[in-house]
């Protein structure tokens, strides 16, 4: 329900602090946990209102740089996200979806997908457990990406890529000027 559920950006904390201190939280009665493995040093965690304030909060006390609770409507990518996941496959089972011509990463598990099945699957999947952008990242590089474009509103992923690897080239569309210099850029390196 509205208002029941938050979201808070960790930054500058080991991966397994903030795993142990959403599971102290959580053992706490709470529900807390790690739900966006962003790139190095920002992780994003989920749950319970109570325990999203409680959990950034310790993990400002175990050393993480900033700890900064998100303005959002639920806590995404969260066991709390399971009833969503269910009627998110009442939808899917109305429609069909193909095998993939170009395969598709999952952010559920980081893998490549091609098979219908899994990719619907991993599309319900990903409404209640965590989104592996690190591990999305990676998967595409060994296969041979080198340029990411990152489509919709701002620049947020091509930052993430930027700290998993500098090497990484990344453009935006988000406009029809971001669009044109995008589509310049691909003209140049044809």
């Amino acid at each position: 329900p509205l208002g029941e559920g938050g979201m808070a950006a960790i930054l500058g904390l080991a991966e397994d602090k903030i795993k142990d201190i959403c599971a102290q939280i959580s053992a706490q009665g709470g529900t807390v946990q790690a739900v966006n493995f962003n790139c190095p040093g920002q992780i994003v965690i989920a749950g319970s209102t109570k325990a999203v304030e409680e959990a950034a909060a310790a993990m400002k006390e175990a050393g993480a740089k900033r700890a900064i609770l998100l303005h959002v409507s639920a806590p995404f990518h969260s066991t709390l996200m399971e009833p969503a996941a269910k009627r998110l496959a009442e939808v899917l089972d109305d429609i069909t979806i193909s095998d993939a011509k170009i395969p598709v990463v999952a952010n559920v598990n980081g893998q490549i997908e091609t098979s219908a099945a899994d990719i619907k699957s991993n599309l319900v999947k990903q409404a209640a457990s965590p989104v592996l952008w690190i591990d999305c990242t990676k998967t595409m590089q060994a296969f041979g990406a080198e340029t990411f474009v990152e489509v919709g509103p701002g620049k947020t992923l091509c930052g993430f890529n930027r700290k998993i690897d500098r090497k990484i080239h990344s453009e935006n569309v988000e406009d029809i000027p971001s669009l044109q210099k995008t589509l310049e850029f691909f003209q140049e390196v044809r």
